[in-house]
């Protein structure tokens, strides 16, 4: 019997959770060949995009992956992103979600250890709709707190 996964069910609690508490949902990712993004926005790997409702279309949260479209400087893009790629979901106004460790591409059921984004807020702070990017700023790491 394999063993499933319980990131993708928790990246979707959280950002129902953001949604629930009138947040944002930002999810950082980490880019790769299996990353379809628009070029350009990725920055040392990484890639911070706004998930609100209106910033978004066509949202699916799968197990596998997070496909959607949004808009990059006015033009619409298909994004999929692997769900193993995800290094957190939290709210853009408080900082407050949940990072992932990294996970190596191809090995087979990665231990996972949850951590809780404390404080602060996140990369992108001021992003419109239009510009679901953070600015292409990766996670800022001096906030994170263990969780065990």
């Amino acid at each position: 019997m394999s063993k499933v996964s319980t990131k993708p069910y928790l990246v979707r609690a959280i950002y129902d959770w953001c949604l629930d508490q009138g947040f944002t949902p930002y999810i950082a990712v980490a880019v790769d060949e299996r990353t379809v993004v628009p070029p350009g926005y990725a920055r040392d790997g990484q890639i911070v995009l706004n998930l609100a409702p209106d910033a978004t279309n066509h949202l699916v949260m799968g197990n596998d992956l997070v496909t959607f479209q949004a808009r990059f400087g006015g033009v619409a893009h298909a994004l999929s992103l692997p769900v193993s790629n995800v290094l957190a979901i939290y709210a853009r106004e408080n900082g407050h979600g949940m990072a992932f460790e990294p996970e190596i591409a191809g090995s087979e059921a990665q231990p996972e250890e949850d951590v809780s984004v404390e404080g602060g807020s996140g990369p992108g702070d001021g992003e419109g709709p239009d510009t679901p990017s953070g600015g292409g700023r990766g996670v800022a790491r001096n906030h994170l707190k263990v969780v065990k």
